[in-house]
């Protein structure tokens, strides 16, 4: 991603803290709707899921523009999610979640560029943690 592209997100995630809760609330309501099967994946409150998520979505915001940094953390995340059930499939829905709240939460601060921004960034994420897990997965298949 390019500064600009990571100026963009930054930019625009500042309407997501504005009202977190409703949009972590957004991101699950989706999320449920598209792939139902992740509804049990889910076992804790989910305002504090919730909260979770946006703390989460905060840390990979804020470290766009250092991703050597970020890298490690993202790993040990894949590594939870496969624990929690994750399977790959569920990260293009989890994106198609967040792509939705972004879009909401942001209102008219959100043009093409910058939810190109947002999915170049989810990408990135996606792709990490993608990877991490299988890495993961064969690593404790394995064993």
């Amino acid at each position: 991603m390019d500064p600009n592209q990571v100026n963009l997100v930054r930019d625009s995630f500042v309407q997501v803290l504005l009202d977190s809760d409703a949009a972590a609330r957004l991101f699950y309501d989706r999320l449920f709707l598209l792939a139902p099967d992740t509804r049990p994946l889910f076992r804790n409150d989910m305002t504090e899921q919730g909260r979770h998520l946006i703390s989460a979505l905060a840390k990979i915001v804020t470290g766009l523009s250092s991703l050597d940094v970020m890298l490690p953390g993202l790993r040990k995340l894949a590594e939870r999610h496969v624990g929690y059930g994750v399977e790959d499939r569920h990260y293009a829905v989890a994106g198609d979640a967040l792509m939705h709240m972004i879009t909401v939460h942001g209102g008219s601060t959100i043009d093409s560029a910058t939810m190109q921004a947002w999915k170049s960034a989810y990408a990135l994420v996606a792709d990490v943690m993608i990877a991490a897990s299988n890495d993961y997965r064969d690593l404790h298949d394995a064993a």
